[in-house]
């Protein structure tokens, strides 16, 4: 049996427990009007969009830029009343699928989007009969001179060879029959302009579709930037660049290479190397292979073949086999996008592989193959001066 102490402290105690009980819900009712009060005072940009806040609301503007509505305007979509598509809407009239396209002529630029911010892309479908190395993408920040993405149109979807394969990445989607889209999120605070030089002879027809959010963008937002790099061949013994060394602030995200072999062997040994913020000789990061890189390994082979694979964050979705005639070098489509593990840097970067295989004798072999790449990244502006793109006849994949 309990003595009457016992009965004093354990009362005691419960009295102290329903006290300490009392005050916590005293502190967390006087918690709430402020955490309330907070969460109103951070309304939802309507960027960043996934799938834990789809259900909030926001007070940012959605539009959406293409040949049926070229600058936006809220209510001025399928106004058309000329267009490629005016003669098969003859007897439907206005608001019938008008105008679908724009026709670029040859050897001109045509401004695909221009957009006062502040804002940001959220998403890009591109197509048409377009010739993916004869076609160049631009993006301009704020105003700048500079294009902040300089690369050939199919480079920049992960479509460098020409023909089409199916890409089910995160970022980037390429599906039948020849359908370019991109989600990089792209925000920019004053200015966008997005332009697209034809270099072919012909003209070309170019569907488009641009859709972008008016909203407030953070200050530490940096800007989306691509570059695109072409060496055939690659002189022997050296690396291959992926991205001069670029100044500012920013983070690297991805990289796409079309890699074609000029001999035979395998060719994927070489290493990537990040050289940041003033590294000379040496990197700070160093990878172990090229297949290792892109997600791979044991040269990507499976019973004696390539296997092709796409995945939300590195692939090798293209491998083009020789036929026996005229396609008679093997070429392969890879990326690798670095969303979860970006590379940072403070002050600059650089960014390059090796073309390397094997000799006889168990010993390494430098390469000599035909390498393009698209470096992707992020930095402050302003953007520096890109190197000058390859010439026509240069860039050519035939």
């Amino acid at each position: 049996m309990r003595t009457v102490s016992q009965f004093v402290l354990i009362g005691f105690a419960m009295t102290l427990l329903g006290c300490a009980d009392i005050q916590a819900r005293e502190r967390k009712t006087a918690a709430q009007p402020a955490q309330k009060e907070m969460k109103e005072m951070e309304p939802f940009s309507g960027l960043y969009m996934n799938l834990g806040n789809l259900p909030r609301l926001s007070d940012a503007q959605s539009r959406s830029i293409s040949a049926e509505n070229p600058r936006g305007e809220k209510g001025k979509g399928a106004t058309a009343t000329e267009g490629e598509g005016a003669n098969a809407a003859r007897e439907l009239g206005q608001g019938w699928k008008v105008a679908p396209c724009v026709t670029v002529d040859g050897h001109s630029i045509f401004t695909m989007a221009e957009i006062d911010g502040p804002g940001s892309i959220q998403s890009m479908w591109v197509t048409g009969n377009l010739v993916c190395r004869d076609t160049i993408l631009r993006i301009y920040w704020d105003g700048q001179k500079n294009p902040s993405v300089e690369v050939p149109l199919g480079d920049f979807f992960c479509t460098g060879w020409g023909p089409v394969a199916q890409i089910n990445s995160l970022p980037v989607a390429v599906n039948p029959g020849s359908a370019m889209n991109c989600y990089w999120l792209m925000p920019f605070q004053k200015h966008c302009r997005i332009t697209l030089e034809n270099r072919d002879n012909d003209k070309k027809t170019l569907y488009y579709q641009v859709n972008y959010t008016l909203t407030e963008i953070p200050q530490d937002c940096a800007y989306f930037h691509a570059q695109f790099h072409r060496s055939n061949p690659l002189p022997y013994k050296e690396d291959f660049t992926i991205l001069d060394r670029v100044t500012g602030k920013g983070h690297y995200v991805g990289t796409y290479m079309a890699w074609g072999v000029n001999s035979g062997g395998w060719w994927g040994e070489g290493e990537i190397k990040f050289y940041i913020d003033g590294d000379d000789k040496y990197p700070t990061i160093c990878g172990t292979g090229t297949e290792d890189y892109f997600g791979g390994s044991y040269g990507f082979q499976r019973n004696g073949q390539y296997v092709e694979y796409s995945t939300p964050f590195l692939g090798m979705p293209q491998v083009i086999r020789p036929d026996g005639v005229e396609k008679s070098q093997q070429r392969f489509g890879l990326y690798r996008w670095h969303i979860m593990d970006p590379i940072r840097f403070d002050r600059d970067l650089r960014v390059t592989i090796q073309s390397l295989g094997w000799a006889t004798e168990d010993r390494y072999r430098p390469r000599q193959d035909d390498i393009a790449s698209v470096a992707y990244w992020y930095q402050t502006l302003p953007t520096p001066q890109f190197p000058e793109l390859p010439g026509r006849d240069d860039l050519s994949v035939y």
